[in-house]
């Protein structure tokens, strides 16, 4: 069984940070509908999309709530860096720390995850 982190960088400035978490979005939905494991990590500026993927009006939101067990978490280290810990915070999503607070990619490579990044 084929294994995935998606981990999620891009920023929420421009019609192409859109696209790329729409595609991560979109790989995250094939693995999980292939019954494949698939854990998705929001990282750097990234960090800035879940405050607005929980809103009901962003045209993402559903696929997001579909994707939520999915979701490792949300880098604890940039999220505050980015301004947005508090947000992340009240969606409920994990806050990611281990590793000089930001989540271990480690982890996954050592259990077999490939990681795919956006």
């Amino acid at each position: 069984m084929s294994k995935a982190a998606v981990v999620i960088l891009a920023d929420t400035e421009s019609h192409g940070d859109l696209g790329r978490l729409a595609n991560a979005i979109e790989t995250a939905k094939e693995f999980k509908e292939a019954d494949a494991e698939v854990k998705i990590i929001f990282d750097g500026a990234g960090v800035k999309w879940i405050p607005q993927l929980a809103k009901e009006d962003n045209k993402l939101h559903n696929s997001y709530k579909k994707l939520k067990d999915n979701i490792a978490g949300v880098c604890s280290y940039c999220s505050n860096a980015f301004g947005v810990k508090n947000a992340v915070i009240s969606t409920g999503v994990k806050l990611l720390d281990e590793f000089e607070g930001h989540p271990s990619l480690k982890q996954y490579i050592d259990k077999g995850y490939q990681v795919i990044t956006f």
